[in-house]
């Protein structure tokens, strides 16, 4: 296997020598807001990177039956012990509760993150989170020792509507008491059938970038048109890069043929990836 600098520069020689050859075109599915550094660092590779996001995010309102559940337990954030954010957007979306109610952070609470990125996330907003050394995901979180004896803790976990249970399950098996504040929902992007063919069929992707297992269910979902006329067979030949092990094989369950694994879900990990 080539090392990823001199494969990008033996690819950016060959598109020099072949200026009629396809760039290596990259689909990018993140949400919209989170897409912007990860299509900049691949254009500046010399890859073309293509926006085709999967999940969007919205805010719970006023008008969404728990807004006032979660504004109860905003209000209540001194009465836990521990407060887990699952995601950045989890993060940026806690933040805004947060400081609406709380011009000085509760003092006794143990901040938590699933991931690197969102502790980072966290740290921006001045909150000195832990995050596990060990992986991105619930099972790492779950060794942090500051989780081993909380029985009779109150634990609260900042996510989406939905999602993994891994961690709140396993968390009760220790005697917690565990709530959710389910600040957002993830919604499914609605795309033109032209929309949908000029990213994945037209001229298929040579990789594309999966962040989540719902974000690799709604590829086939949309990728399928909006009557359900076109064939995703083609999409299980191309190189699928996704951010942990429980993710590839899913992919693995639906067929697809080329996976890589990257060490992590952020832009460089996921860059690297690519670049092998």
């Amino acid at each position: 296997m080539l090392a990823p600098k001199k494969y990008w520069m033996q690819f950016i020689t060959q598109k020099m020598l072949n200026p009629d050859k396809p760039h290596f075109k990259v689909l990018v599915t993140r949400p919209q807001h989170q897409a912007g550094n990860l299509i900049q660092q691949l254009r500046q590779q010399g890859a073309e990177p293509v926006a085709f996001p999967l999940i969007s995010i919205k805010n719970i309102t006023p008008d969404d039956n728990n807004y006032h559940q979660i504004k109860q337990q905003i209000l209540d954030l001194d009465l836990y012990q521990h407060i887990i954010f699952i995601s950045p957007n989890a993060v940026h979306s806690g933040y805004d509760w947060i400081d609406q109610y709380w011009p000085q952070l509760p003092l006794g609470v143990n901040w938590l993150a699933i991931g690197k990125q969102s502790a980072i996330t966290l740290s921006n907003y001045g909150i000195d989170a832990y995050h596990s050394p060990l992986g991105y995901d619930s099972e790492a979180l779950l060794k942090a020792p500051v989780l081993q004896n909380i029985a009779g803790d109150k634990v609260l976990i900042m996510r989406g509507e939905g999602g993994r249970e891994k961690l709140a399950t396993e968390l009760r098996a220790r005697g917690a008491e565990v709530s959710y504040a389910e600040l957002y929902r993830r919604v499914t992007p609605q795309y033109e059938d032209s929309e949908i063919t000029d990213a994945l069929f037209k001229t298929p992707p040579d990789a594309i970038l999966i962040s989540s297992g719902e974000g690799l269910a709604n590829l086939l979902r949309v990728g399928l048109g909006s009557k359900q006329q076109f064939s995703t067979d083609s999409l299980l030949d191309c190189h699928l890069v996704v951010p942990s092990e429980r993710i590839k094989e899913a992919a693995e369950l639906k067929g697809f043929k080329r996976i890589t694994t990257a060490s992590g879900p952020d832009d460089q990990s996921m860059i690297e990836a690519v670049m092998q």
